[in-house]
C-alpha cells in the first residue's frame, strides 16, 4: 500500500510559479512509475506530466516547456515545478501512481492516488 499527500497548492497570479509536492509513504517510490493529473470543474482528469522509475519524463502538450517532473527517491517524493501559469491552469491537481515500466495516460491505469491539491491562477 502506497499513500500519496500532495502539498504546493495555492492561488498565483498569471505569470506565476508553483511546486507541487507528492511524498509517498508506506513503500518507496522508485519502484512506481509516477504521474501528475489535473481535473478542472466539468472536465476529465488529464495527465499533465510523468516520470518513469528511470527518470524519463511524459509532458501534455498543455504543460510542455512550462513544467518540469522530477523525483528524488531518497525523499521519496515527486514534484511538479510549474511556471508561467495561465488561468486555464486552474484545476486540481493529483499525483498517481503505477508500478509498470510504461507510460499510462490515463487513470485507471494508476493504482494509488493522493487526495489532490487546488491550483488557482488568477488573471
Amino acid at each position: 500500500q502506497v499513500m500519496l499527500v500532495e502539498s504546493g497548492g495555492g492561488l498565483v497570479q498569471a505569470g506565476g510559479s508553483l511546486r507541487l509536492s507528492c511524498a509517498a509513504s508506506g513503500r518507496t517510490l522508485s519502484t512506481y512509475y509516477m504521474g501528475w493529473f489535473r481535473q478542472a470543474p466539468g472536465k476529465e482528469r488529464e495527465l499533465i506530466a510523468a516520470i518513469s522509475q528511470g527518470g524519463m519524463t511524459y509532458y501534455a502538450d498543455s504543460v510542455k516547456g512550462r513544467s518540469t517532473i522530477s523525483r528524488d527517491n531518497a525523499k521519496n517524493t515527486v514534484y511538479l515545478q510549474m511556471n508561467i501559469l495561465k488561468p486555464e491552469d486552474t484545476a486540481g491537481y493529483y499525483c498517481a501512481a503505477h508500478s509498470s515500466l510504461a507510460l499510462v495516460r490515463y487513470p485507471s491505469g494508476y493504482t494509488y492516488w493522493g487526495q489532490g491539491t487546488q491550483v488557482t491562477v488568477s488573471s
